[in-house]
Parts: structure tokens; sequence; C-alpha cells
């Protein structure tokens, strides 16, 4: 690949990430511990991840445990889910905090099916601003002279089956996420 296109590539690659994160974050039903991974607790006095505090296990399909390794930590961890906006109220024995995810509704499914699909065309959205960017970089060397129109041509062709690719890879990872939340 030419390494005018490796940036852009890279770029494409970071917003695809930050689309599989929103994903992961985004709850079907069944515990998934990744929906902590953005709740920070105050740790003597630094943010930290759930996950550098406490233990967090999933002992039954629709059950999160998070075991705080300091007994202190737990009303911390405890106000940092209510506060978050993953909508499900902890409980705890004094020991460990347990998050029950009840059963999706119809209607809650076809709202995250919705979140699913605006997400997707918001990273497509910022893949085409990426193959923008590229090809205005590429006419700017072919003004310039630093470049053939040929040269030109081909990087363009380049981006294009990039950006293809790309979205196809968004509309995948749509697919599988929207069949999951659906999957009863």
């Amino acid at each position: 690949m030419n390494d005018k296109i490796v940036a852009y590539s890279e770029k494409m690659d970071k917003t695809i990430a930050v689309l599989e994160e929103d994903y992961a974050s985004i709850r079907a039903g069944r515990a998934n511990p990744h929906l902590l991974d953005k709740l920070k607790v105050d740790y003597y006095g630094t943010p930290t991840g759930i996950q550098g505090v406490a233990n967090v296990s999933v002992p039954e399909a629709r059950i999160i445990q998070i075991q705080p390794w300091e007994s202190k930590m737990i009303k911390e961890i405890e106000k940092a889910i209510l506060a978050s906006d993953i909508g499900i109220t902890p409980s705890n024995d004094g020991r460990v905090i347990r998050l029950v995810f009840p059963e999706l509704t119809e209607e809650r499914r076809k709202d995250l099916c919705k979140d699913i699909k605006k997400n997707a065309e918001n990273a497509r959205v910022a893949i085409r601003n990426i193959r923008r960017d590229a090809n205005d970089a590429i006419k700017k060397l072919g003004k310039n002279s630093e470049i053939s129109e040929d040269e030109q041509k081909t990087i363009e062709d380049e981006i294009q089956k990039l950006t293809d690719k790309k979205i196809a890879e968004i509309d995948k990872l749509a697919e599988v996420k929207e069949k999951e939340i659906m999957t009863v």
C-alpha cells in the first residue's frame, strides 16, 4: 500500500475501533463486563476504572458481579454505577455488588437497533470524511506537480477501494450486533 494512504487507513481503523467500543457498551440482555469500561471511581484521589479496583466476573448470563479489593470501595463503585447511563441499580451484600440485567423487551430491542444503525451511519460518515481529506491531499499534490496524473488516479482508486472495504466492515459489525440484540 502506498505510504500516502497508510495514514488515512490508520484513521479509518481508529474510527472502526471506536465503533466497536460503542457496540461493546450496548447491552444485549446479557451481562457484559465491558459495560463498565468507561466508568471511573475515585481511588485515593485518582479516577480509576472499576476493573482497576475490583474483580469483575459474570457468574451467570444476566449477572455481573463486582468484588472490590477494598471493602470501602463498594460505596464508590455503587455511586459510579448509579451516576452512569447503564440503567441498572446495583445491589450489594457488603462484600460484592451484583448487577442483574432484566430481559430486554421487544420495544427496547428495536430502540437499541436504531442506536446501532445510527452509530454505524456516523462511522460511515467519518470514513467518507477521511476519504475526502485523502482525496483533497492527493489533488493538492497533483496540482503542485509532486505526483503525476496517473499516480493521482491510482492513489484515488486505492483510497476508494479502502473506503469501500472499511464501510463493508462497518456494515458487518452493525449486522452482527443487530442480530445479537434481536436474538431472544
